[in-house]
This record gives C-alpha cells, sequence and structure tokens, in this order.
C-alpha cells in the first residue's frame, strides 16, 4: 500500500529488540518510542493545544466513534479535518471504534458486517463497519487510521471449566478471522492513501497458536504500520506481557509497532523492550484529573489529608508548570478539594509532561546503552536492568 508514512530506525538496544525511531507523516513527525495523549473528542480535557505541545506530546489519538457520534465527520471534513477543527499542528491518530465494540457490549450487536450501536448521544441505533469507519477516519483526515477489528473481552472467572474454555476460544477464532476479513475490506474502502496510513491490528486473545495466525494473515497485507490489539481487556497483567513479548517480534522490523491503550511507566519500559514503538494510553489525563500525580517514585494521591501541609512541590527536577512554578502539594490539594478548575489542568499537564521526559530518557537510555541509569533515574520502574528481561512477568494496564 502506498503511503505518506516514513519510519526510520535510528538506534537499538544491544540486549533487547528496544528501537529508537522517527515517524513522519503529512502534519509532522515524531519521535519513537512514542507516547500519544488522548484527546478522544478531538480535545485532550481541560487542556489548550499549546499546553499539550508544550509537554513535549508529539503526536495525539482522536476516536473516531465518538467524533462520528457528536460533533458529527462530515461536520469536521467541512471544517478542514480534525487538525484544523482542534488546532493542533502535528500527527494523529484516529482509533476506528473497534474498541468501543468491546467496551460498549451491553449495548451492540455484532456480525461479519460490523457492529450495531445504540448511540451514547440520543440512543438511535447506529451502524459501524469496515466501510464506515474508514468514511469516518477519512473525513477526520489523521495522519494514522486504524481498521475496524474485532476485540473481543478476555476470559471471564471461572471459564477454567472446559466448555467455557471451548466457547471462549472460539469467539477468539472469529475474531482473527473477522479482523482480517475487515482489514481487507478497509483496505479497498480506503479512499485517501496517499494522505493517510492505514494500520491492520492483531488479535488472538491469550493464545499465541490464534496470535500466530493473526499476525501473519495481517501483515501479508503491506500496510504503513502494526498494532497489537486485544490486549488490556481484564487479562491478569502477566498474561498481557507474555501476549506482547510474543507477539511483537511477529510485526515487520521496518514498520511501526503500536500497542493499543497501554499503560503504566514499568508495562512502557517492559514493551519498548519487546520492540514496540507506539503507545497511547489515558492514564495521565484520567488521573490528573482525579488529583493522581505520577511522579519518580510512584503515584500520589492529593485528596488525602497527609499533603494538607506538604509545602513541597510534586516532583523536584520537574519543569512542567506546576512544579517549575512552585506550587506546592498543599496548594494543589486544596484546588481539588475546594473544586477548582486550576487542580486537574495543573495535574493533566505534570502527568502528560511526566510521561514525555520518561520517553526522553528511554530514547537516551536506547541510544547511549545505559539502561542503569535510566533506572536510577526512575525508580518507578523498579530495581534494574534485571527487570527488563522479556522473561519477567509485566504489568500491562488492564484498565487503560
Amino acid at each position: 500500500m502506498s503511503s505518506p508514512l516514513r519510519f526510520s530506525i535510528e538506534a537499538k538496544c544491544s540486549h533487547s529488540e528496544a528501537r529508537v525511531g522517527r515517524i513522519e507523516t503529512p502534519n509532522g513527525g515524531f519521535d519513537t518510542p512514542a507516547f500519544m495523549p488522548v484527546g478522544t473528542r478531538a480535545t485532550v480535557k481541560g487542556l489548550m493545544p499549546e499546553q499539550v505541545a508544550a509537554t513535549g506530546s508529539q503526536i495525539l489519538l482522536n476516536n473516531a466513534y465518538h467524533l462520528m457520534l457528536r460533533p458529527g465527520d462530515g461536520m469536521i471534513a467541512e471544517r478542514g479535518g480534525v487538525h484544523a477543527f482542534m488546532r493542533w499542528n502535528g500527527p494523529i491518530l484516529t482509533d476506528s471504534g473497534g474498541y468501543q465494540a468491546f467496551s460498549m457490549a451491553d449495548i451492540n450487536a455484532i456480525d461479519d458486517e460490523g457492529v450495531t450501536f445504540k448511540s451514547i448521544i440520543d440512543g438511535a441505533r447506529v451502524h459501524l463497519g469496515p466501510e464506515r469507519a474508514m468514511v469516518v477516519q477519512n473525513n477526520l483526515g489523521a495522519d494514522i487510521i486504524m481498521a475496524f477489528d474485532d476485540c473481543p473481552p478476555a476470559a471471564e472467572p471461572g471459564q477454567e471449566d472446559p466448555g467455557a474454555a471451548t466457547a471462549f476460544r472460539h469467539r477468539l477464532e472469529v475474531a482473527v478471522d473477522r479482523t482480517t476479513a475487515w482489514l481487507k475490506r478497509c483496505v479497498q474502502a480506503h479512499a485517501r492513501p496517499e494522505e493517510q496510513s492505514l494500520f491492520g491490528i492483531i488479535q488472538g486473545g491469550p493464545h499465541e497458536d490464534l496470535r500466530d495466525r493473526s499476525a501473519a494473515a495481517i501483515t501479508a497485507m503491506d500496510l504503513p504500520g502494526y498494532a497489537i490489539g486485544g490486549v488490556a481487556t481484564g487479562e491478569p497483567p502477566e498474561e498481557i506481557h507474555r501476549i506482547v513479548a510474543h507477539t511483537a517480534p511477529l510485526l515487520p522490523q521496518d514498520k511501526p509497532r503500536y500497542l493499543m491503550g497501554v499503560g503504566y511507566e514499568k508495562d512502557l519500559v517492559r514493551a519498548i523492550q519487546a520492540g514496540v514503538d507506539m503507545f497511547d494510553c489515558v492514564l495521565p489525563t484520567r488521573n490528573g484529573r482525579n488529583a493522581g500525580a505520577f511522579t519518580s517514585t510512584g503515584r500520589l494521591q492529593l485528596r488525602n489529608a497527609r499533603f494538607k501541609e506538604d509545602d513541597g512541590v510534586l516532583e523536584p527536577g520537574c519543569d512542567c508548570p506546576a512544579c517549575s512554578g512552585g506550587f506546592s502539594r498543599a496548594y494543589l490539594r486544596h484546588l481539588f478539594i475546594s473544586g477548582e478548575m486550576l487542580g486537574p489542568i495543573l495535574l493533566s499537564q505534570h502527568n502528560l509532561r511526566h510521561y514525555q521526559r520518561l520517553m526522553l530518557d528511554i530514547r537516551r537510555a536506547i541510544r547511549e546503552d545505559t539502561w542503569s541509569l535510566l533506572y536510577r533515574a526512575w525508580p518507578v520502574l523498579g530495581s534494574g536492568p534485571a527487570a527488563l528481561s522479556v522473561a519477567d512477568g509485566a504489568r500491562l494496564d488492564p484498565s487503560s
């Protein structure tokens, strides 16, 4: 498939699959490994575009399903696409809506033609399939667009029962084959391949043979990039890492690899170790809006009474507006307790900057082969380079 995306690998780790690269798109480039803030409805909640850019974020994620419902992809297209609409000058990736088919399973019906949703806006029935997902994303105009996929839930507790396990595996097999069939339809329906890069998605749940099958079928189609989907849907943490460590090497070395919807700092490092290049997650901003702050030594919940008279900043040495501006933990706690808007704004900025500072240090560690220095600067990652082993169990957040 012809693509405007250009991916170059600039450095590789000597003892893992980690690599540093650069992706160029029609609306600018970004460095990898990259963390993408989530701007579901064409906004990163509470922040101006320039505030998001100031955190070091180079690419954003928007959700096609939500924008299709409101204000409408046609309306956005008439205004020059999502970049112009939200006034973001950098690259944008749109999720197709396949994940919503999973996360809103109580209000939808799925078959080989797609998913019929009950709109969260007005209750109307809305059908979304591969062709419609492409029309919506073509209208939105994002630089990277995702194929419409079938993302089934993780196994329910108690599915050790042989009958339940057999039914679950059958559902995963259907998802693998359906995702492949839908990708072929997405490729056919994609009307702007010279401007927008279509990524395929690997499914297969916790079964390595199904991941192999899905990866072989999806990568048989020459696409600009590939994503690992169907994780962080409720699996135990060790299962998620095993899936990522198994699946990432199945994807082409010369194409970007994207792990969807993951995760905490340790999650990112271990997935990067397996060769993943791109991530998105709601954790930094969702936690920020709820008084949760990420720091190099662990997370803080500022509503806790112990911060009532804490005059220290969130993270000494952090250059975000909250820390560099000298706002104390006591003051930030006051903002949340009082219901003031500034609290969520400052913590969202801090948390995004935290993630981007981590990405900077990870890229430096790969280039200079200095993982031990990374662990000294980021105690939250664990005890040291030994923790990077892909054989170790990692916690990839199932709630992201």
